[in-house]
C-alpha cells in the first residue's frame, strides 16, 4: 500500500480518467464497473475531502440498490464482488491483502468454518460476497457477524450493509494512503 498515495483532493477534478480509475481501485477494489459508474463523478465534482468523495460514491451505489431496475442490481452485484472473498488466499490488491492478513493466521478448524460460512452467505445472497470492515476484529467475531447477517436474510439490507462496509474500507484505506506532511 505504501507504494502509492492518493493525489490532493483539490486536483481529482484534473487527473485523467486513468488517475480517477486509480483512486478508486486503491479506495475500494479494481473494478470496472465502479470505474463506469463514478470516474465522471470525480471528475465534474469537487470535494472538500477524500471523506466527501467516499460518500459521494456510496450515494451512488445505494440509489443503484434502491433502483427497482434488474440492470441496476446486476450492475451493483459486480460492484460489490469486487470485494475478494473474506479470509480467501489469494488476493488481489494490495489493500486486501494487507487487511485480510489477520483473519488468515489461526486454526484449520477456523479457516474451514470460514470457508463453509461464505458458501452459505453465498447461496443465501446470490452473486453476493460478504463484505465487512474487519477493523482489527477477530476471525470469531466476524463469523458470528456472518451468521447473523445470513440468518436475517435481508437481500436489501445486506446490499446496504455492503455499501456501508465498503465506504468504512475505503475510509481507512483514504487515511493509510495520504502522504505524510512536510513542513
Amino acid at each position: 500500500m505504501a507504494d502509492y498515495y492518493l493525489p490532493g483532493i483539490d486536483t481529482v477534478p484534473s487527473l485523467s480518467a486513468e488517475e480517477r480509475a486509480a483512486i478508486l481501485d486503491h479506495l475500494f477494489e479494481p473494478c470496472v464497473p465502479l470505474h463506469t459508474l463514478s470516474i465522471e463523478l470525480l471528475g465534474t465534482k469537487t470535494f472538500d475531502s477524500y471523506d466527501e468523495l467516499i460518500s459521494s460514491v456510496g450515494v451512488q451505489l445505494t440509489e443503484l440498490a434502491e433502483s427497482p431496475s434488474t440492470s441496476d442490481t446486476e450492475w451493483l452485484v459486480k460492484i460489490l464482488g469486487a470485494h475478494p472473498r473474506l479470509g480467501a488466499k489469494k488476493v488481489d490488491s494490495a489493500q486486501s491483502q494487507a487487511e485480510q492478513a489477520q483473519l488468515n493466521k489461526g486454526g484449520e478448524e477456523e479457516a474451514e468454518e470460514l470457508r463453509k460460512l461464505n458458501e452459505e452467505y453465498e447461496a443465501t445472497f446470490p452473486g453476493l460476497i460478504y463484505v465487512v470492515f474487519v477493523n482489527g476484529r477477530s476471525r470469531p467475531v466476524i463469523m458470528e457477524n456472518m451468521r447473523e447477517r445470513i440468518k436475517r436474510g435481508d437481500l436489501q439490507a445486506e446490499k446496504l450493509e455492503a455499501i456501508k462496509a465498503m465506504c468504512q474500507i475505503a475510509a481507512d484505506r483514504s487515511n493509510k494512503l495520504k502522504p505524510a506532511i512536510s513542513v
